[in-house]
């Protein structure tokens, strides 16, 4: 193995943009992941890169399955609106009704450059 490899990257280290419970889906710049304990603001988590997870979404959208997933970054909400600002995280992995308050999303592990229009 190489001298210079430090872990496999699906689980990563960052710092909580803000307060997050378990579950919760986390954006830090252009990496999105989904926090594998609570933690405060501020402070370390650690985010799953990889994986399907039922997430908080837009209650207002119907998914069908394999639409592409965006994260509203300051709050962490699942959308399927390619909107400015909005980061593309994944797949819809199944699909959700309109209103739920969730829907399982296949993230797709990468750090995408979030929308720009």
């Amino acid at each position: 193995m190489a001298k210079n490899f430090i872990q496999p990257g699906y689980v990563v280290p960052v710092t909580a943009p803000r307060a997050v419970k378990s579950g919760e889906l986390v954006v830090v710049g252009v990496l999105a992941g989904v926090a594998q304990f609570d933690a405060a603001s501020g402070a370390r988590v650690e985010i799953d890169t990889v994986g399907v997870y039922q997430l908080a979404k837009t209650s207002a959208q119907a998914w069908t399955e394999g639409a592409a997933i965006y994260a509203v970054p300051a709050t962490g909400i699942a959308t399927t609106a390619a909107t400015a600002g909005n980061l593309m995280i994944g797949t819809a992995a199944a699909a959700a009704a309109n209103p739920s308050g969730t829907g399982a999303v296949r993230l797709n592990g990468s750090a995408p450059a979030a929308v720009t229009s």
